[in-house]
């Protein structure tokens, strides 16, 4: 199966195109975050996305939660390359892939020099030379189970142009993360038609302007000190005095959604006319730590995605 291929069979099982992206899951046990996966499936989402910091290790997460689902996608925002070798990740992958076919995008990220050096003790290196070489060491590893032998999905964590270009070049697309329409635009130009484009976009769904700065504070504290994510933020066209410890007004209003559904709504359509394929909605709760169950299902209404 070509690149091009597996992306249009990956269009033609977005329903919705609408997805949840969340670490909330983290902040209960296992078995709750099955249970919440099943309300997430119920709700019409097409997909439930998550990523890998100090916390669940990716594939058996993802595997646990699509065995609680019957059809809902589960993606990995991202796995970690530095986490697991290439051989590792694709006996996983393929593993997971055989079990649920259809079901699992695995989505690969270089993360940030803290989270490398710091908690796992590896040597943080160029981003677009170590993406290229983990994804060329993928096509490469020997897999010898039994089981239908396509290799499952994959997207990359791409925010600059040349990441953007490796993910067209060696994966089937990119699921930026903490960026605006005007980012996705650039991304899709860069992508082309022809290669998957997953957006997240965070949501506070709240009418209280302080409620609002608290939430968006809250979710962009860890990541205003990541320099990664400082060096997207200035090619966007923001600058060193917007990335104070949870990010300047101007910052928040550009990345967190406030206000009700509807606002949320005109969001959702703008990165969809931007060239999303799909888009991830991460609804932040009053409390970051628990899943927002309630926010999940005021968009599912509004949407009318609900299954009957």
């Amino acid at each position: 199966m070509s690149d091009e291929q597996r992306a249009d069979g990956w269009r033609g099982r977005f329903g919705s195109k609408i997805g949840i992206w969340t670490l909330a899951l983290e902040g209960i046990e296992i078995r709750q975050a099955m249970d919440q996966a099943k309300i997430v499936e119920k709700l019409g989402f097409d997909s439930l996305f998550f990523g890998e910091a100090y916390g669940r290790e990716a594939f058996v997460n993802s595997t646990l939660l699509l065995g609680a689902t019957s059809s809902l996608i589960i993606g990995t925002g991202i796995a970690n390359i530095y986490a697991r070798d290439a051989m590792a990740a694709n006996a996983a992958a393929r593993t997971i892939n055989d079990a649920f076919p259809g079901r699992f995008i695995m989505g690969l990220g270089v993360s940030h020099l803290p989270l490398v050096e710091r908690f796992r003790g590896h040597t943080y290196q160029n981003p677009i030379d170590t993406m290229s070489s983990y994804l060329e060491a993928l096509d490469k590893a020997t897999f010898m189970a039994k089981g239908p032998g396509d290799r499952p999905t994959r997207i990359i964590a791409a925010l600059g142009p040349k990441m953007l270009e490796l993910s067209r070049e060696m994966a089937d697309g990119a699921h930026p993360y903490l960026v605006t329409p005007a980012h996705t635009e650039m991304a899709r130009k860069i992508l082309g038609p022809d290669r998957l484009l997953v957006v997240e976009q965070a949501v506070a769904l709240t009418n209280d302007r302080d409620e609002f700065l608290r939430r968006a504070h809250s979710h962009l504290e860890f990541y205003s000190g990541l320099p990664n994510y400082r060096n997207s933020w200035k090619r966007q066209g923001y600058s060193d005095e917007d990335f104070v410890r949870g990010g300047s007004e101007r910052l928040k209003d550009a990345l967190v959604t406030f206000g009700d559904e509807e606002a949320a709504g005109r969001m959702i359509q703008a990165h969809f006319d931007a060239g999303a394929d799909q888009v991830l909605l991460q609804l932040l709760g009053e409390d970051m730590t628990k899943p927002p169950a309630e926010d999940w299902k005021r968009m599912s209404d509004y949407l009318q995605l609900t299954r009957h």
